[in-house]
């Protein structure tokens, strides 16, 4: 079957990349989303209470992910991504005031873990040699297939982990662990660099994206909610935005990208992963200091990242089940004294703000992975799209790239390029 236009419900990056993919391969294309803003969870917005244009979460990729580089190259989005030359990855135990940093070399022999320097302090070669079990794709949890203890684990393995998968290392798919590993750190330090959306989100991916389809033609609309979907056989028939059906022609296909949970309401028999993990930021009005690391992991405190921008510096906190409801005047408080700690600063609270994102993603183990379901559905006109659909990736951006050029990819047809 092939359709000669596509209406895409949902203008996150998952939307929003299956619109170019299929916009490039000469479909007509419209994009309609229920918000006041495109992004999703990826977005940028003014911040009153800081006077500053902040992320919704800090969100970050590596320079090996292959679906962030080619989104940005279609779209022509000029702003860099930030981040270190190479694959350092400095960290602070705020118990110990230890500070180290793990130097991964830019090949794919991984002779860093024969540099004292370059590892993890307190370990030693051999040490590293459990992770390629890590590298197979069979499911089960982490625990299962290597120990969670040790330098290695508690000084490098766990803290990234937990930041690629938002759940509990331990209990988390190595299947995904591997996934990500396999195309990251198994291919060398140039394909595992950290890199930070600079200025903001919204500056090195939305905006660039609504600009080029503003461009080609292809309109997004805004505030504009679907409710429900019509079927009839194995055809979609019918979308209502909310002032009745409107009927799908035949030759055009629908692209659902939505969260998962609104998925389900609106696809009978849906299955998809139904329980999440928070995440929790903070975002401090206190530029940088000079020689301030982009990115520093930290270990003993409440905060688990620390970004550092010109403007600001903001905490993300993975898996944060656990913080999500404490009071918001109490959470700037412990942020605030990491970053302090970390950074030695020494100087009071400035203005904060503390977002929270109750159902950031899905949870990362291997039953709710198995929940994940195809881009393609039993209706031959309607196809998925979203980092909780089966990427083979956990939910990040990368994840959310793929699953709109896997979802283009199936509505173009003969008419890709």
């Amino acid at each position: 079957m092939s359709f000669s236009g596509v209406t895409i419900a949902g203008a996150g990056l998952a939307g929003l990349a299956a619109a170019v993919a299929a916009r490039e391969a000469g479909l007509a294309v419209r994009v309609v989303d229920g918000a006041a803003q495109a992004g999703g969870r990826c977005r940028s917005y003014h911040d009153p209470q800081l006077g500053l244009t902040i992320d919704n979460g800090n969100h970050l990729v590596l320079s090996g992910n292959t679906a962030v580089t080619r989104f940005r190259a279609t779209i022509a989005a000029t702003p860099p991504l930030a981040g270190p030359d190479h694959a350092d990855f400095a960290f602070c135990d705020l118990a110990t005031n230890e500070r180290w940093t793990v130097r991964i070399n830019d090949g794919p022999v991984p002779w860093w873990v024969m540099a004292k320097r370059r590892r993890v302090p307190g370990s030693r070669a051999r040490d590293y040699l459990p992770l390629a079990r890590l590298l197979g794709d069979r499911e089960e949890r982490i625990d299962a297939r290597i120990a969670t203890d040790g330098p290695v684990w508690a000084r490098l393995l766990e803290p990234v982990l937990l930041a690629a998968l938002n759940t509990a290392p331990a209990e988390s798919s190595a299947k995904l662990a591997g996934a990500v590993l396999r195309e990251t750190i198994a291919k060398g330090g140039k394909a595992m660099r950290p890199r930070i959306a600079e200025p903001n989100l919204s500056a090195a991916f939305i905006n660039p994206a609504l600009a080029w389809l503003a461009g080609h033609a292809s309109p997004v609309t805004l505030g504009r909610r679907l409710r429900a979907i019509g079927f009839e056989g194995d055809r979609a028939t019918s979308l209502d935005w909310g002032d009745g059906p409107e009927q799908i022609a035949d030759d055009e296909a629908v692209i659902l990208a939505v969260p998962a949970w609104t998925a389900t309401v609106l696809i009978p028999g849906l299955q998809a992963p139904d329980e999440h993990r928070a995440i929790v930021n903070g975002h401090f009005a206190f530029p940088a200091p000079t020689g301030a690391p982009a990115m520093l992991g930290l270990l003993g405190g409440t905060a688990e990242w620390v970004f550092a921008f010109h403007d600001r510096l903001s905490v993300t906190v993975s898996a944060a089940d656990h913080l999500v409801d404490r009071d918001r005047e109490t959470l700037a408080q412990a942020f605030w004294a990491d970053i302090c700690a970390a950074l030695k600063i020494d100087a009071p609270m400035p203005r904060w703000q503390i977002v929270k994102e109750k159902r950031a993603t899905f949870a990362a183990t291997p039953e709710q992975n198995a929940k994940r379901p195809p881009a393609r559905t039993r209706w031959r006109n309607l196809f998925l799209a979203g980092d909780w659909t089966d990427t083979g990736l956990p939910s990040t951006i990368e994840g959310a790239l793929r699953s709109g050029e896997t979802a283009a990819h199936l509505v173009r047809g003969d008419h890709a390029r």
